[in-house]
């Protein structure tokens, strides 16, 4: 048979013809690289004791060591020959590891987080991202990342909020896509495997608690949740997805086949891989309880259409094979996650190519490119939130500058968990058997040799003495605050204090805080939170939620403190969850959020602040007044959260406002834009077909600067609450002074598509009102147009996810 005319299916489909019942359940199953250590590297008797039967996944071999490129591509080779030369069929591995904002291993340019990114509002910017992340992750022989994040974060309690983008399901859609489409490339045999993460729910569960049970209503999975992963899958050939650790009306994501099965393959259209968040299935055991033995939680996780246990054997394997043979599974639902295993495998040309050139010219360059790109998503990601008086960007020409505040002089904030550095901290810790709080990972030590241990210590010993933010400034091209501002105010006396820790106060902080503002032009503050996985001065990230997303006690009371002096005062605010600022924002006259942007978070800071850049960043999250206020979102439907008619008796708590501080699309420019000019074209659209619209946007300030134009809409129904309005679509748009563009939205009616209570996905000839603005609070135009006809129903593949639009 020529295999080369075999499609990856029909290959799969021969080869697990072969296959005994545990060389298939390897194939589910997977193995931690610092399992296969010995005294000199990669034992082959560990090898021959692991991997013997084959096996599908290589777990996180970029997160788990400092090796150079070369040597993890020399590594990524000897288990590939292993597997390849040393097991009965020869089956590769697919080798996976995280890559949420560029591939998480040492050398490796980190780009901005996910939340960053989506502040910036140009998926096309991290399309190219994913695809230079790809390329990267091939060159050392990693097949698969365990990213993008398309959890929906609409409770800033979690601490995973950072990894995402943002609270919007067009918005996070956008980017799901883009991220898919650049990793995935036209051709797997060229690209890397993305998984789409956390299905489904995750970033909405009791109490804003990480793995905490999800409570959502099966309109708003359809509808909401789950349209990100719908909208990768349909558009961009999603391949893999992971599930959430969460349970849904008390099943665990992980064993539900009414998710995994039905909703994601037979409604959602998915036909890849579904891989277990690290832990998931021994979590049945031992965190849920909902299975009594390794064979039955297999069982479980198998039947729902879990096709691979992450990262290392706990209940496959042999457990799987024991299972299958007492009958607690089916011999066909093993077949179908051994056939979607291997096609995945066949797909990647794992067979016809397991190995990578380890040339050492390609990667000492490669791993390092992409550094400008980060640059420049970390410029478009800085959101103005306030600027009082016109009082940035501040002049170069100031002769006394004050930077105060806990990360100031920081150049580690912007690299919370899922960068390189957070996950070195954590493997410090994981070596001398601390508690991480990173899910999964908990019980990694049992699985990793003595020699594993001591190649991890080699490695890392000379990086984990320096501390995180040394090793920061000795290995990326990182600036804190400060050393930005002396740079781009050369003249300047720059004065720097901390004032206080990230969470407490400090003997002769405020003091010294207040002593080097006493005689400045401007002070501006570095606060906000800090990230990481473990630690006691990171305020968020996985296994970091917070019951109060004020900002620390201790930097208010630095603000209040230093602010009393009467100032221009400047905040600088890092963060990765939006914070409830409350009074504070009323001490500083202006106000530049910067989420974790990586490498270049000081820089693009410092550039916002004296006018280098004009800031464009818009926030992709709503920022609450309060703690109380959470879940807030721009979505929320009419007549519930912050969205009231006007004839609503409840509109808001007796404390405070029921509105946000900062509205979901917010930010502001050193110039101003005018919107006019608003044509529709017809006033009544048949409910087939499509709304045309069309504006001018005009710079009308003195400087050249990019508005993100943002397209709201809203259609109440019979019967049924629906959101006060939904993003149906934006545009980045860069203006000089004077200069006008004329934009053009089009938007198919199938985007405004909902479930109705018979279940079907329709389409109604009820009027929509359209919005157009620079926030989902600041609309500037309005129209009105009557949908004609009968109720569409539509089936799931004819729905539009975006709206088309052109500048000109």
């Amino acid at each position: 048979m020529n295999e080369s005319r075999l499609s990856p299916a029909e290959r799969a489909t021969e080869l697990l013809a072969r296959m005994t019942r545990l060389e298939k359940a390897q194939q589910l199953s997977a193995a931690l690289p610092l399992s296969l250590y010995g005294g000199d590297g990669i034992d082959e008797s560990r090898c021959q004791e692991i991997l013997g039967q084959g096996i599908g996944h290589i777990s996180s071999m970029g997160n788990f060591a400092h090796k150079a490129p070369t040597q993890l591509a020399a590594t990524t080779n000897t288990i590939q020959r292993f597997l390849v030369e040393r097991t009965r069929l020869g089956i590769p591995a697919i080798i996976h590891n995280e890559a949420l904002n560029g591939l998480l291993a040492a050398h490796f340019t980190q780009f901005p987080t996910a939340i960053a990114q989506a502040a910036t509002w140009n998926p096309d910017m991290v399309e190219r991202m994913a695809a230079l992340t790809s390329r990267q992750m091939r060159a050392v022989g990693i097949h698969q990342a365990l990213s993008p994040v398309m959890d929906i974060a609409r409770d800033a309690r979690w601490g995973r909020v950072h990894e995402t983008w943002g609270e919007d399901p067009y918005l996070i859609s956008a980017f799901a896509v883009a991220f898919t489409r650049g990793l995935q490339g036209e051709d797997l045999t060229q690209g890397a495997i993305a998984t789409g993460k956390h299905f489904l729910g995750y970033g909405l569960t009791e109490g804003g608690q990480n793995t905490a049970a999800t409570h959502l209503s099966h309109r708003e999975i359809l509808d909401v949740f789950a349209r990100p992963f719908e909208a990768a899958i349909r558009h961009a050939g999603l391949a893999s997805v992971m599930n959430s650790y969460s349970d849904l009306d008390g099943e665990p994501l992980g064993a539900s086949r009414a998710l995994l099965t039905d909703l994601l393959r037979n409604t959602l259209g998915f036909t890849g891989s579904v891989v277990s968040d690290y832990g998931t299935v021994s979590g049945f055991i031992d965190r849920q309880l909902v299975a009594r033995s390794r064979e039955a939680a297999a069982a479980l996780a198998v039947s729902a259409g879990l096709d691979v246990e992450l990262p290392y054997v706990h209940s496959f394997g042999p457990h799987l094979e024991r299972a299958v043979d007492q009958g607690l599974v089916s011999e066909k639902h093993l077949d179908d996650s051994v056939l979607r295993v291997l096609t995945a495998k066949f797909a990647l040309g794992l067979f016809d190519q397991p190995y990578v050139r380890e040339d050492a010219a390609e990667l000492h360059t490669l791993p390092s490119d992409g550094r400008e790109l980060s640059r420049d998503l970390a410029r478009q990601s800085v959101t103005l939130l306030k600027n009082e008086q016109h009082l940035l960007p501040l002049t170069p020409s100031l002769r006394t500058i004050a930077v105060i505040g806990p990360y100031a002089d920081s150049a580690s904030v912007g690299f919370p968990a899922y960068t390189f550095p957070a996950a070195m901290a954590m493997l410090a810790t994981l070596r001398n058997q601390g508690s991480v709080g990173m899910a999964g990972i908990e019980g990694l030590g049992s699985q990793i040799t003595a020699e594993g241990f001591a190649t991890v210590a080699q490695e890392l010993g000379p990086y984990v003495s320096m501390g995180t933010e040394v090793y920061v400034r000795d290995h990326y091209p990182a600036e804190t605050l400060v050393q930005a501002i002396r740079r781009l105010a050369p003249g300047a006396d720059v004065r720097h204090a901390a004032g206080c820790a990230p969470l407490t106060l400090v003997d002769g902080g405020l003091d010294e805080a207040v002593e080097a503002s006493r005689g400045a032009e401007a002070v501006v503050f570095a606060i906000g939170g800090i990230g990481g996985w473990f630690g006691k001065d990171f305020t968020e990230g996985e296994g970091g939620d917070s019951a109060d997303i004020s900002l620390p006690g201790a930097q208010a009371e630095l603000v209040r403190t230093v602010a009393a002096l009467g100032k221009p005062c400047v905040g600088v605010l890092y963060q990765g969850r939006p914070l409830a600022l409350g009074e504070v924002v009323e001490h500083l006259d202006a106000l530049v959020a910067v989420p974790f942007a990586g490498e270049a978070t000081g820089c693009a800071a410092a550039e916002a602040v004296f006018g280098e850049i004009n800031p464009s960043g818009k926030l992709p999250v709503t920022m609450p007044r309060h703690s109380g206020q959470v879940p807030i979102y721009h979505y929320q439907r009419t007549g519930s959260g912050y969205r009231r008619t006007s004839t609503d008796l409840y509109r808001g708590y007796l404390d405070m406002p029921a509105t946000p501080q900062f509205p979901f699309g917010h930010g502001l420019s050193f110039t101003d834009f005018g919107y006019e000019d608003l044509t529709v074209d017809g006033a009544e659209v048949p409910v087939s077909g499509s709304i045309e619209l069309e504006f001018t946007l005009t710079n009308s300030g003195p400087v050249s600067g990019t508005e993100i134009v943002q397209l709201y809409g809203t259609q109440p129904v019979l019967g049924m609450t629906r959101p006060a309005q939904e993003l149906l679509g934006f545009a980045r748009v860069h203006l000089d002074p004077l200069e006008s563009a004329r934009i053009r939205f089009t938007v198919d009616l199938t985007q405004l598509a909902y479930t109705n209570t018979a279940d079907d996905l329709v389409v109604d000839p009820d009027p929509v009102s359209l919005y157009l603005g620079s926030s989902s609070d600041d609309i500037r135009l309005t129209a009105d147009v009557t949908i004609s006809g009968e109720r569409r129903v539509i089936d799931r593949g004819e729905r539009a996810f975006f709206s088309t639009v052109t500048v000109r």
